[in-house]
């Protein structure tokens, strides 16, 4: 055991997360070592004997390039962000300090946190903790950097990873309702967080940028389409560029029994995506249901209890604790009730979920009972084959809320819409659902047991679906995924037939999917080469613009009027726009995200409607002969002609002058444009838009007789430290749209140009 604060061998063991006295008494554990051999870009391939000095290495070089951005984190999903910051003050996702403490607080009890440790392998408790030991010696022998020197940053614990790892796992679910669980208060009752209006604002956008913010794109090649028989993968997901969902790359060797590289979210001791020597995998946000609300019909006599078949039960309610700053420094003990019925905690939305006298609202999140998320990723990154890591996920169902895409280099291909989804059939949907609530939120009758989640025995966790009864789907030509539902992985083998709570079909794709699904038929006629699959992320196709130009430059040409005048320069640069979005596309792309932000929003916009006989190619096409479709055209014509005018742009402006990262340009845009370089932007003080989230690790992978060869770039760079050498570089070679080899083998690490060796023991 790892001592970096002075205290003895059996006050660490209790510190802990309280497991037995038994555990202090373990066999004395071997010093750990690790090699970090840093390549270009400051990529750390870490080497070691034993899984304890492989966590030792990744703690380390992750505390060297990211040791402000974890402690951050801890003290969050710590609960402890209003002791240190002040309750006013908000988190990086704009949640405020005391919300996030009595969530993190709900969500992390000591309890919940023994619990998931006691379920871990050995070998990833050996991980956990030499993870915990690297980055506490690189605080003890550095210190903290100068943007974090303060009483918050702290040597973290075992139990601070589990911590990361189950806000990790509720984020497709009760980590959207954070605002609720915290507001959620019996009628007549005073909130001890008081409600805020705005803060449940940012909660519904946050929600509908879930996907955006956490999408991504993937494509899995197989032997019949690849250029030399062999499988290639296409990892594009997009993810924060900031906080803790910001990816790492690293590569992980313990001679003869692993080697993978890839990237990683902060606290996590493992390859999340990546590619080893035989298989390549990556994930997409899957569009299942991992948790459902239920209806509690309460008791008339008092609100504080439900009726469940007939019989009235007390809500359990739980009081919670969280230190809170004073103006004057002091600390003063806050008490927040959380509420729970048997299905899981009360929530409360204004206007959505409201708890009355007559009905409340309970969530069950179907990955609170997931400890096996770790054990997951740690099996695939040893997986051996395409049929391998399949197994592997049947087996374990550890993946919480995205699908799976794999290739490997016997050139199969596979997807997997296979994680953790409430146990929910199409026939218990009609049965214990409202249908006018729709299927965006599962809203279940909470008076009956009979609407318990189904325990299926073949499941790795009771209330969940087994694994052969989710969407999967085996190739030799490819597999594709852009967040919609599962229906048209590949257009040649839909899949249908599923549970709503799991996939839909017959339903619209999105416009990422419709061109993800032209490119590659358009390729139909060779086989694909690694240009083509760099070519869908890199030249930065707005699709939108193929289904709407024509229909915009008749408008210009046609129905201007008496805003000819005002709208021709708008026209004008819409006609030279190349329909891109790279650094070099002009003013035209401006006006065209502007309009059709507005237009998507307009009722009966598009002149050919969806058709699911036509998935492909509807809908298309504007509808301008209609009047209010061209009523909305033109005024939002003129709002971005004086938008543009507010704001300086000229006809000379470039879409590069406008979308930074810092200082830096970059490419990509909005991916409701179909832009499958997806970005999602905030505005600045100086009008530019800073990137928030979008193309994040971006990995193409293929295989020879030698093993893989990959290329790819960290887009926002490998250090979130901004006077870091790698806090930028990398960032620079996306802006110039350079991929780089992937040094994987002894002799690629050790003739990179910028190779350097560090060792590091306990």
């Amino acid at each position: 055991m790892i001592i970096c604060n002075g205290l003895s061998r059996a006050c660490v063991a209790g510190l802990l997360l309280g497991v037995s006295l038994a555990a202090s008494a373990r066999e004395a554990v071997v010093q750990a070592a690790a090699d970090i051999r840093r390549t270009s870009f400051g990529v750390p391939h870490i080497r070691a004997s034993d899984e304890r000095g492989l966590g030792f290495g990744i703690g380390y070089a992750y505390a060297q390039d990211n040791l402000c951005l974890l402690a951050n984190e801890v003290v969050t999903v710590s609960g402890e962000r209003a002791r240190f910051f002040g309750p006013e003050q908000s988190t990086l996702e704009a949640r405020n300090n005391l919300a996030s403490d009595v969530f993190f607080t709900w969500l992390n009890t000591p309890d919940a946190v023994a619990t998931f440790w006691a379920a871990q392998s050995p070998p990833i408790r050996q991980r956990i903790e030499g993870y915990v030991a690297g980055y506490n010696r690189y605080l003890k022998e550095q210190g903290a950097p100068a943007q974090c020197q303060a009483a918050w940053v702290r040597p973290i614990t075992p139990q601070d990873v589990v911590k990361l790892t189950r806000r990790l796992l509720v984020e497709g679910g009760i980590g959207q309702f954070a605002e609720a669980l915290v507001g959620a208060t019996p009628p007549n009752v005073t909130a001890s967080v008081p409600r805020d209006a705005k803060a449940f604002e940012l909660a519904a956008a946050h929600q509908q940028r879930f996907t955006l913010d956490r999408g991504s794109n993937a494509v899995a090649v197989g032997r019949n389409r690849s250029f030399n028989g062999r499988g290639m993968l296409l990892a594009n997901p997009h993810f924060p560029w900031i906080g803790g969902m910001r990816f790492y790359e690293m590569h992980l060797t313990i001679p003869g029994q692993l080697d993978v590289m890839g990237a990683a979210l902060p606290g996590l001791p493992v390859v999340n995506i990546g590619f080893n020597q035989h298989v390549a995998w990556t994930h997409t946000v899957d569009t299942s249901k991992h948790f459902s609300v239920y209806r509690l019909t309460l008791d008339p006599k008092d609100a504080t209890r439900y009726l469940l078949d007939g019989k009235s039960i007390a809500l359990d309610k739980t009081t919670l604790t969280v230190q809170v700053k004073q103006a004057d420094g002091s600390l003063k003990g806050q008490t927040h009730i959380v509420y729970r019925s048997q299905f899981g905690p009360v929530v409360q939305w204004p206007g959505k979920l409201d708890w009355d006298n007559r009905y409340a609202f309970s969530l069950r999140d179907a990955n609170l009972g997931n400890d096996r998320v770790l054990q997951q990723w740690y099996a695939m990154n040893r997986a051996s084959s395409v049929k391998d890591l399949q197994n592997s996920v049947h087996t374990l169902q550890g993946i919480p809320w995205v699908n799976t895409l794999a290739a490997d280099d016997q050139g199969q291909s596979l997807f997997m819409n296979l994680s953790v989804v409430p146990n929910v059939s199409a026939a218990k949907l009609a049965q214990c659902s409202d249908p006018r609530a729709g299927l965006q939120l599962i809203i279940l009758d909470g008076s009956r047991s009979a609407c318990a989640w189904d325990v299926d025995p073949r499941a790795a966790q009771a209330g969940i679906f087994a694994a052969d009864q989710l969407p999967q789907l085996e190739r030799s030509d490819y597999v594709q995924h852009s967040n919609d539902s599962a229906w048209m992985v590949n257009p040649k083998a839909p899949l249908t037939g599923f549970s709503p709570v799991i996939s839909q079909d017959n339903i619209g794709l999105g416009p990422r999917t419709r061109f993800a699904l032209q490119r590659l038929q358009s390729l139909d006629k060779r086989r694909i080469s690694v240009a083509d699959l760099q070519n869908m992320v890199m030249d930065n196709q707005v699709y939108l613009a193929s289904q709407v130009m024509p229909d915009l430059l008749e408008f210009c040409a046609k129905h201007l009027g008496a805003d000819t005048a005002t709208l021709q320069p708008l026209c004008a640069s819409l006609q030279t726009w190349d329909q891109r979005a790279n650094l070099d596309s002009g003013l035209g792309l401006v006006h065209f995200i502007y309009l059709m932000q507005h237009l998507q929003q307009t009722p009966d916009a598009w002149r050919v409607t969806f058709d699911p006989a036509q998935p492909l190619t509807t809908p298309r096409g504007l509808a301008i002969e209609r009047a209010p479709v061209s009523k909305a055209l033109r005024e939002a014509m003129l709002a971005s002609t004086a938008d543009a005018s507010k704001h300086r742009l000229t006809a000379d402006s470039r879409w590069g002058d406008l979308q930074v990262s810092g200082q830096t340009p970059i490419h990509g845009g909005p991916q409701q444009l179909g832009i499958y370089n997806a970005m999602q932007t905030v505005p600045r003080a100086d009008g530019k838009r800073e990137v928030v989230s979008g193309s994040s690790y971006l990995q193409i992978v293929t295989f020879d007789d030698n093993g893989p060869r990959a290329q790819g770039v960290l887009t926002f760079s490998l250090s979130s430290n901004p006077t870091s050498k790698y806090a930028k570089d990398q960032t620079r070679a996306f802006s110039e749209k350079n991929l780089r080899p992937l040094p994987f083998t002894e002799a690629q690490i050790k003739a990179d140009p910028q190779y350097q060796l560090q060792v590091i023991k306990e």
